[in-house]
């Protein structure tokens, strides 16, 4: 029967008589392997609601070790595709919360695998109070590694964009980003220490931490609840909450983290956001450091808009501001991900197709 020879003297043993081996186990220190056991890949496909492209789900491991997990699509075909990976406000809740959303809130997905684009929904660990700007470092400890502090979900990301790359249905050269949220706050992170994104859409980037907020006075008074959605919100109150804000902020820092960016970002604004002014101001910043970045924003109700859900009658029934963000981020990658002469279809939506939302 073969043995496993545990401990460091192991590397000198074998489980062969007479034979030396070198060790080719990942965790030498520990366990001796005569044979090398590669990573396996654990995959599930599963079809979509919908929709007559299924969904790959797959895991990628992460810098710590652990493993995240990730919905793959594509259009018909062996590619490579042009791809987008799409973040989705905080992290969390693993595979569940992938099949819900692949199912459920997919509708801008889906138009962008109808303009030949391979999609890829990922999820990431939760939120940390945790300053990104600390440095991650790494050290050897007793064999294994001993961090600095935890790895964060924007580092998840870019471990999960490098995986992508390498899939063969995808082309590495052309890697898109779109998010929501916490999610383009996340794009800010990546972005300012990963050249590896072709183009980004950031939508509602709640990016208050990323541009270095100054420390809040003690004995200032709390700051008023607002409801997420205001009642009005002027273009003089949204350039005054504009003003304000950047007092309250070390510009030259945030300039400092802003100014290494070097995707093409189109930034996503809501007028009657109560967090208009950080979607703002993140623009105003990066438009004056020169960096390749446009500004729309958008009258809608509802925070995180730009990703079309179905309805209470299950289907995908986006309102018309919906479909202009949706196809405005489509052309915004057609420009960068895309040869100049190959451009996506008109969005439009039609009524004979059952209430699904279309190309016609």
């Amino acid at each position: 029967m073969r043995k496993i020879f545990v401990g460091a003297a192991a590397a000198l043993l074998c489980p062969m008589a007479g034979v030396a081996q070198q060790n080719q186990s990942v965790d030498p220190m520990w366990l001796f392997v005569p044979e090398r056991l590669d990573d396996m890949a654990i995959e599930a496909t599963e079809p979509v609601m919908g929709s007559d492209i299924p969904a790959r789900y797959t895991f990628v491991e992460l810098r710590d070790g652990v493993y995240a997990p990730i919905a793959i699509r594509k259009p018909a075909g062996a590619g490579p595709f042009p791809t987008i990976v799409f973040a989705h406000m905080n992290g969390g809740f693993g595979l569940r919360w992938l099949r819900e959303w692949t199912n459920y809130g997919s509708g801008t997905l889906e138009q962008f695998l109808h303009a030949g684009y391979a999609v890829v929904w990922m999820r990431y660990r939760a939120e940390v109070d945790t300053d990104f700007s600390v440095p991650l470092t790494v050290r050897p400890f007793q064999g294994r590694q001993r961090y600095s502090r935890g790895p964060q979900e924007f580092e998840d990301a870019i471990e999960i964009i490098e995986f992508v790359k390498a899939l063969p249905e995808v082309d590495a050269d052309r890697i898109g980003y779109m998010s929501v949220s916490h999610g383009s706050e996340m794009l800010m992170k990546i972005a300012s220490q990963y050249n590896g994104l072709a183009a980004a859409v950031t939508t509602e980037p709640a990016s208050t931490g990323f541009l270095a907020p100054l420390p809040r006075d003690p004995n200032a008074p709390p700051e008023p609840d607002e409801p997420e959605t205001l009642p009005v919100n002027t273009p003089q109150m949204q350039a005054e909450a504009v003003a304000r804000l950047r007092s309250r902020i070390d510009e030259a820092e945030a300039k400092r983290r802003l100014g290494t960016i070097q995707t093409p970002i189109l930034v996503v604004g809501r007028d009657r956001d109560h967090n208009q002014e950080t979607f703002r101001l993140n623009y105003e910043l990066l438009e004056e450091l020169g960096k390749l970045v446009e500004w729309r924003s958008y009258d809608h109700d509802h925070h995180g808009f730009a990703f079309v859900q179905r309805n209470a009658d299950g289907v995908y029934d986006p309102d018309p501001i919906q479909r202009e963000v949706v196809a405005e981020s489509i052309a915004w990658f057609d420009r960068f991900l895309k040869h100049a002469d190959v451009q996506s279809p008109v969005l439009e939506y039609s009524e004979t197709a059952g209430g699904d939302w279309v190309y016609d």
